[in-house]
């Protein structure tokens, strides 16, 4: 048996039984989470501990980025719209339909996205309408945050309830 093959006998090179498809996973939803309206998580801490400059920066970058994501919905939000649902509808029939693992992966790892990126816009709208400083906007950024980690863990869970099972039904077939 020549190298080559003992590895990959040990180690499958499937979606689902993939450890790289897993640490992928943990390390999206780990920084999907952290990074709240594009301001890392540990800011808004700190800015609320500190105040002063601290909570003036944060502020600053939750505005700028706030405006930038509604600019980007309102002049591109269409096409975003159009193009993730057809990479989307085409991963799901790829996958579910035909059977192909790699588009599943990609899909349970994708869908989950479009639910963020709602929050993310709706969150923004709230910002710019007015939670945009204080106690306000630490709540705002505080409930995105808590809502992003329970979809992660939703979807996570999902994820791998799906990967058990097509795991363990490849195997007893």
């Amino acid at each position: 048996m020549d190298w080559y093959t003992i590895v990959f006998e040990v180690i499958e090179m499937r979606s689902f039984s993939n450890l790289w498809f897993w640490i992928v996973l943990a390390v999206a939803w780990s920084s999907i989470s952290h990074w709240v309206l594009g301001v890392p998580f540990d800011m808004v801490s700190r800015a609320r501990r500190n105040g002063g400059q601290a909570e003036q920066d944060l502020e600053d970058l939750v505005r700028i980025n706030a405006n930038r994501f509604l600019f980007i919905v309102e002049e591109a939000g269409l096409w975003i719209t159009a193009i993730a649902s057809a990479l989307l509808s085409g991963l799901l029939v790829l996958g579910f339909y035909y059977g192909v693992e790699f588009a599943q992966a990609v899909f349970l790892l994708m869908s989950p996205l479009i639910f963020v990126g709602l929050l993310s816009i709706y969150s923004a709208r709230k910002v710019k309408g007015g939670e945009n400083s204080g106690e306000a906007l630490w709540r705002r950024l505080r409930i995105h945050r808590m809502t992003t980690q329970f979809i992660g863990m939703v979807s996570i869970f999902l994820t791998a309830m799906w990967g058990m099972y097509h795991n363990l039904s490849s195997y007893v077939l």
